[in-house]
């Protein structure tokens, strides 16, 4: 038997506003409401509710034998309470059919890793609450930004309590082996889940693409690839938004999702699991990642976030904010430093521009220069730099010791 695994990330960030120098100690808003709503709203309209009523349609359709997994970012959530609450009742509705397995993440959809260990975990633990709340669910596996992952990452998320966790199915580290079975990572032994991009990329970027050879793709076309792939399991792993956002309805790709699950399910050989079935399988060998990768752009490594100047400079200030974070002991700019971590903010200074990253730009509201989205964020940092330090001086100078600037 070949089990089908369909997951999807679920994620919008919290924007920010156009943030000049002037603005630097005036008490001005980081984020933009008004851009994140309508952004979320549209998205809503063309993405997230018929994509939910379509699969709840097909989960009840085939009794069960169609199943789905997700993960849901925090500041997705956020926005949906805010803008709109009935999406939190429609994915509970999913969750409550039993065929939808849950994936927890870092709340902000953050590089909290590469910042701290005791900040990942914090932001874990805060995922794992909100899921607790919203869904009744306590999730068993792990997926990391963007897929990001590494030995260490594998041993702290199995620390956290998890029996598996998503990477990436690359060649680099998988050799002449093949992203179809279950593994495990090497030294903690945690059930390795991999990606199998050229399958997963072929409906979330090449779905609507003209000059492709395989254009139009069609369910039954694409349910005969999985039955000939070799392999126990199969995991399509994608954005949300590619049902409806990055693939507009017009190019049929509801459709497709429509008709897939009769064309896949017509293979004695195949079937859909939810991600949590996997761990019950057997790994087959043991994959060594000591270095970082991830699913984001061709590279597959952190080049989308810290391969230029600009980004690293960036990512390097925010870093160090983290002691004065938790010296301010101020909740209020702790949630402005940790919405700042989400990956979006960091790759919008990215200068790759590979047809890949044109799914990113979408949602950016910096499309026009990555150079723009870097003196926005470091003008943001500059301010809240500002704020900490108002915040630590009068509480330390009782001491005697008067905290400098970064």
């Amino acid at each position: 038997m070949t089990h089908v695994v369909m997951y999807f990330h679920v994620h919008q960030p919290h924007r920010l506003r156009q943030y000049s120098v002037f603005d630097i100690g005036n008490g001005t808003e980081y984020f933009d409401k008004k851009l994140n709503k309508e952004i979320f709203l549209r998205a809503a309209r063309k993405c997230y509710f018929p994509s939910n009523r379509l699969l709840l349609d097909l989960i009840e359709k085939y009794e069960g034998k169609f199943k789905v997994s997700f993960s849901i970012t925090g500041t997705w959530i956020e926005q949906a309470q805010e803008f709109e609450p009935e999406l939190i009742q429609s994915f509970q509705d999913l969750v409550k059919t039993g065929h939808v397995d849950l994936l927890d993440e870092t709340y902000y959809h953050s590089l909290a890793y590469l910042i701290s260990e005791e900040e990942f975990k914090e932001q874990v633990k805060m995922h794992r609450k909100l899921f607790k709340e919203l869904f009744n669910y306590k999730p068993k596996v792990f997926r990391n930004t963007e897929a990001m992952y590494s030995n260490d990452i594998a041993r702290t998320v199995k620390d956290l309590g998890y029996k598996g966790i998503v990477a990436e199915g690359w060649h680099s580290y998988l050799g002449w082996r093949s992203p179809n079975y279950v593994y495990q990572a090497k030294g903690s032994k945690i059930k390795l889940f991999l990606r199998n991009y050229k399958l997963s990329d072929d409906i979330s970027f090449r779905f609507s693409t003209p000059y492709w050879e395989e254009f139009p793709l069609t369910a039954d076309k694409y349910a005969a690839w999985l039955a000939a792939s070799p392999g126990e399991v199969i995991n399509l792993f994608m954005d949300y938004e590619t049902f409806g956002e990055h693939q507009w309805k017009e190019t049929g790709i509801f459709d497709f999702m429509r008709h897939l699950p009769e064309h896949v399910l017509a293979y004695e050989h195949l079937d859909f699991v939810g991600i949590n079935e996997l761990i019950k399988m057997k790994a087959v060998d043991e994959i060594d990642v000591p270095y970082y990768s991830s699913w984001a752009d061709m590279d597959r490594d952190l080049s989308a976030w810290l391969g230029n100047e600009m980004q690293k400079t960036a990512f390097n200030k925010l870093k160090a904010l983290e002691s004065y974070v938790k010296r301010a002991r101020d909740i209020k700019l702790k949630e402005a430093w940790r919405r700042l971590q989400t990956s979006d903010h960091i790759y919008y200074m990215c200068t790759k521009w590979w047809s890949d990253g044109d799914i990113h730009k979408y949602f950016s509201e910096h499309v026009e220069s990555p150079y723009y989205a870097f003196m926005n964020f470091m003008n943001v940092l500059q301010d809240l730099e500002g704020k900490l330090m108002a915040k630590i001086i009068p509480r330390e100078s009782e001491y005697g010791e008067i905290p400098t600037s970064l």
